[in-house]
Order: C-alpha cells, then sequence, then structure tokens
C-alpha cells in the first residue's frame, strides 16, 4: 500500500505544476497571437509535461535515497539535477539551432518553465531533508 504521507512530496508537487501550468496558458491567451507561440517546436504541454515527468522521477528516486541514507539526499539531488540539465540541453538543441529572431520568446518560455520546475524540486528536497521523521 502506497503511504500517502511519504508521497505527499509528489502530489504537492503535481498540485503546483498544474496551477503554474494553467497560469501560463492563461498569459499566453490573454497576450493571443502576439507572441505567435503556435510556431514553437514544443508546445507548452509538452515542456510541462517533460520537466513534470523529470521531476516526478527525481522525487521518487529522492523519497527512496531517504528511506535509506538521509545524508546523500543533498548530493543525490545535485547529481539527478545535473543529469536533467544536460537532457533539458539536448531538448533544447532544436530550439538553440532555429533562427534567432523567430524563436527568442520560445527560449525564454522554455528557461521560465525550466527554472520553475528547478525552484519547486529545490523547495521540495530542503523540505524533505529537514523533515526527518
Amino acid at each position: 500500500m502506497i503511504q500517502l504521507k511519504k508521497h505527499q512530496p509528489i502530489l504537492e508537487l503535481i498540485i503546483i505544476s498544474f496551477i503554474a501550468y494553467l497560469i501560463h496558458k492563461l498569459f499566453f491567451f490573454i497576450k493571443g497571437n502576439s507572441f505567435g507561440f503556435q510556431n514553437f517546436h514544443y508546445s507548452i504541454e509538452a515542456i510541462y509535461l517533460f520537466f513534470l515527468v523529470c521531476s516526478t522521477v527525481l522525487l521518487f528516486i529522492l523519497i527512496i535515497v531517504k528511506s535509506k541514507n538521509i545524508d546523500n539526499v543533498g548530493y543525490t539531488f545535485l547529481l539527478i539535477t545535473c543529469i536533467k540539465m544536460v537532457i533539458a540541453y539536448i531538448v533544447l538543441l532544436p530550439i538553440l539551432n532555429a533562427d534567432p529572431k523567430s524563436v527568442t520568446i520560445e527560449k525564454i518560455n522554455f528557461f521560465i518553465v525550466f527554472a520553475l520546475f528547478l525552484a519547486i524540486e529545490t523547495t521540495i528536497t530542503i523540505r524533505i531533508v529537514n523533515n526527518n521523521r
């Protein structure tokens, strides 16, 4: 049986991600076609799904590491975050190689979502480390 309290960080991640996605989508809806986001290489949904999956995997691993040895949670977080950064860079390559004028907003969009998920992961990881039950 899955312990809800043990996996609460993942539930928090999903809820915060969904709220952030709705706000992001609302922003683009309000701005309409002024950004031309219909021509993005990756849709907003794809970007959020990619980072949600990466963050969920990261948190599952951190929960497992915490149950075995709380002292290694920070190091594990740093290692997985570095791996995630490399994967995100690889995913971002088609955008980086495209015409600079047409993808400026898409680069900013990708970075904002990356930074948002990094902040969420960092905050949840700090709570995991400080919660030594």
